[in-house]
């Protein structure tokens, strides 16, 4: 059991690494006009999801150093994610593309915590590929950029360490959350029903949430 100071110090140390993200986002990938964003709204938000994601990551995690280890690397790289595609609405393929590698390497290795033999694998696998190519066709009668092809590689990390029931969870997760935050701005009046809104980032805080949260089923 993970005692609460524990938890208090990877909570902060989220917080941080959050901070961090949002500063590294505002300066890379190098932005087209060569402007570095100052703090700004963005900046809380990500410290915010840094924070929770240091907690559950502890709370869930730290009893096993091997999948502590892993999946604190893959939330890590979440976060950096997070904020590049609230910065610049894009996930860098320096960061998905080693994140497939990683949940591959989990599994050889025997420390992933959800997929943990040849057949579960299999189903992961076909799931990391067809969810993905699911939705891109889906998205194609709405025209180029309804879903970025960097949300298409980051499911298919996620789909191979998760596994099929978490990668749809967390697509319904993401879609639900994307959902309320939507009716929150427009009754705001932040944006209108024709505003271009990101999916990356509330794909990203649905992953999050059913690598992190979801019992063992």
């Amino acid at each position: 059991m993970t005692g609460p100071a524990v938890v208090i110090v990877a909570t902060l140390i989220g917080a941080a690494w959050g901070f961090a993200s949002d500063r590294i986002a505002a300066r890379w990938p190098v932005h087209e006009d060569g402007a570095n964003r100052a703090i700004d709204w963005r900046t809380p938000l990500v410290a915010i999801v840094g924070a929770a994601s240091g907690a559950l990551l502890v709370e869930r995690f730290g009893g096993n150093a091997g999948q502590f280890a892993l999946m604190g690397v893959f939330v890590l790289a979440l976060i950096v994610l997070f904020a590049t595609d609230l910065d610049q609405r894009l996930l860098p393929d320096v960061i998905t593309y080693p994140l497939v590698a990683l949940a591959l390497v989990a599994f050889a290795l025997g420390i992933g915590p959800f997929v943990h033999d040849p057949t579960e694998l299999g189903f992961a696998a076909a799931a990391a590929v067809g969810m993905p190519l699911f939705l891109y066709l889906l998205s194609i009668p709405f025209g180029a950029g309804a879903i970025g092809l960097g949300d298409l590689k980051l499911l298919v990390s996620v789909g191979l360490l998760g596994g099929p029931l978490r990668l749809l969870l967390g697509l319904i997760g993401g879609a639900l959350f994307g959902a309320l935050a939507i009716v929150v701005l427009i009754a705001l009046r932040r944006i209108t029903l024709r505003s271009y809104v990101p999916y990356g980032p509330f794909l990203i805080v649905g992953a999050m949430w059913a690598l992190l949260s979801l019992a063992d089923t």
